[in-house]
């Protein structure tokens, strides 16, 4: 089961990116994440481990599975009977904007089920966090 949403950002995939891949300050644009923690160093890389805290979810650790600097990023997560995969993707627009797609996977045993009961508070968690980045990207809040 995949949930998504797609905003255009008035702003350079390299912008978004650098917005983007800065996880552990996205607490500052989005309400949907209380808190990231990095759990290694350096950039944003495949292998990359990072916790979230968000409101009504568990804390889940997240691996970074696939990254293309400046075009996005996938990651991870698993629980007994789930796996979600959330990615992350940017376009280049003509005229300098960029195009984001969000998107949240459920898979697992219990991956439909949860993504049916959650399905609503994901709707809301992508239209929230792509407002969040488009206007952190835009130069607002």
């Amino acid at each position: 089961m995949e949930q998504s949403t797609t905003v255009e950002i008035a702003a350079p995939p390299e912008r978004v990116w650098e917005v983007m891949a800065d996880v552990e300050r996205w607490s500052e644009w989005t309400d949907t994440v209380t808190w990231v923690r990095r759990l290694d160093e350096g950039p944003l890389r495949p292998g990359s481990r990072a916790k979230i805290n968000q409101p009504k979810l568990p804390e889940t650790e997240y691996v970074v599975t696939e990254l293309e600097p400046g075009e996005g990023f996938t990651w991870v997560a698993t629980g007994p009977g789930v796996l979600t995969t959330a990615r992350h993707t940017i376009e280049g627009l003509p005229g300098g904007g960029s195009r984001v797609r969000l998107s949240v996977e459920q898979g697992g045993w219990l991956g439909s089920v949860m993504g049916r009961v959650f399905r609503g508070l994901t709707d809301r968690y992508l239209a929230t966090e792509a407002a969040g980045l488009k206007a952190r990207c835009e130069g607002g809040r």
